[in-house]
């Protein structure tokens, strides 16, 4: 980390590079400025007080002159050797919630909205409560770590609030509201969860064959949908957004699925289900009237459930049970990675080679069991 004699002319002269740079003063330990790579620059004091490290920002280069940063630094500093709070009115730090928030205006734009929407769900109620009103600089892993335990009750929150937190930590590093390489939530184990997947067994796929055959007539959309998930181990936000123009030549094209465009191979029975739909709007399952656009599909997925006798099954379940499947018919892990379209970079390596004909006929050799048809 550089060390010069801090100057007005000296910080003017200081140019942006590809990442955050610190430059300290050589005469006052403890002040410098950072040099972001958006050009902007902001001088900051790094120390000790209590055993603690102290990170606060001091002001923007565009708005104060260089002395007046050095007196404001060498009024703090000289606070923290004594023992003091520094000067409420000119404490030097920006509150969590404020960062957190230009956080969720600029990065959260990278986000997909029902993520970005759920995001912000843990952020209110589990990072909020604990962390609101502190200084994001002056927060330590020991902090993070307490926060962490206090949601020992509700650990699926915890784990997936932990990341989030994470976000904003390392984007307030990198917007130079912290040190560099500060980020107190590395390192922060998860909580152990039991697993809790559930594999339908052929005898409850053809139970519930037999209740969707039942509601076929009365409900042919809800029961549509509910097939498509069965047969091709889509997500429900794949199948219940679906258009009709991402449906051509056999397959499915999904231009915008969690991990990005994905063909979705059909087989016969999938495309027997879809052909004969009433192609009346845009979507496949113009179905409204509820608050969220899966309402529908879950109010009818728990009558058919308990028909069938499967109570403790989710309707995600059915991914799971069409992998498991998949595996017991004879196919390999790669193919059903390509089946179910893997975000994992590592796994989808393995089985980006495989010829398109291998994951057609898997998807064949899958639909008899799937779709309740096998004796």
């Amino acid at each position: 980390m550089p060390t010069i004699r801090l100057t007005q002319r000296r910080v003017d002269a200081l140019r942006p590079g590809r990442k955050v740079r610190d430059v300290r003063d050589a005469e006052l330990k403890g002040y410098g400025v950072r040099v972001m790579p958006s050009g902007a620059k902001r001088y900051f004091i790094h120390s000790q007080h209590r055993g603690k490290r102290v990170w606060k920002i001091i002001g923007d280069a565009a708005a104060i002159a260089e002395p007046e940063a050095r007196a404001r630094a060498r009024s703090i500093l000289a606070a923290l050797r004594d023992g003091r709070e520094p000067d409420a009115a000119n404490p030097g730090g920006t509150l969590f919630e404020t960062v957190a928030e230009e956080v969720f205006n600029r990065y959260g734009r990278r986000w997909k909205p029902r993520t970005l929407k759920v995001n912000r769900d843990y952020l209110r109620r589990q990072i909020l409560p604990f962390f609101a009103g502190r200084s994001i600089g002056e927060i330590t892993r020991e902090d993070v770590r307490a926060w962490f335990r206090s949601l020992n009750a509700t650990p699926a929150a915890a784990n997936r609030s932990a990341p989030v937190l994470s976000v904003i930590m390392r984007q307030a590093e990198a917007w130079g509201y912290r040190p560099e390489n500060s980020n107190p939530c590395a390192g922060i184990r998860r909580y152990r969860q039991g697993r809790s997947e559930r594999f339908l067994t052929p005898e409850e796929y053809r139970r519930l064959a037999e209740v969707l055959g039942r509601h076929e007539a009365s409900r042919p959309l809800h029961v549509a949908a509910l097939r498509l998930l069965l047969l091709t181990g889509c997500r429900k936000s794949e199948i219940l957004t679906l258009q009709w123009r991402s449906y051509r030549d056999g397959r499915i094209y999904l231009p915008d699925s969690k991990v990005g465009p994905r063909t979705v191979w059909l087989c016969g029975a999938v495309r027997d289900v879809l052909d004969s739909l009433p192609k009346s709007s845009e979507f496949v399952f113009p179905v409204s009237g509820s608050r969220t656009p899966w309402q529908w599909l879950d109010h009818f997925w728990r009558g058919v459930r308990e028909e069938a006798g499967l109570r403790d099954v989710r309707l995600h379940d059915t991914r799971h049970s069409y992998a498991s499947m998949a595996l017991l018919c004879g196919e390999s892990v790669r193919t059903v990675g390509r089946l179910l379209g893997h975000e994992n970079a590592a796994t989808t390596l393995k089985y980006a080679h495989l010829s398109d004909a291998t994951v057609r006929d898997a998807v064949e050799t899958l639909s008899p069991l799937l779709s309740g048809r096998q004796a």
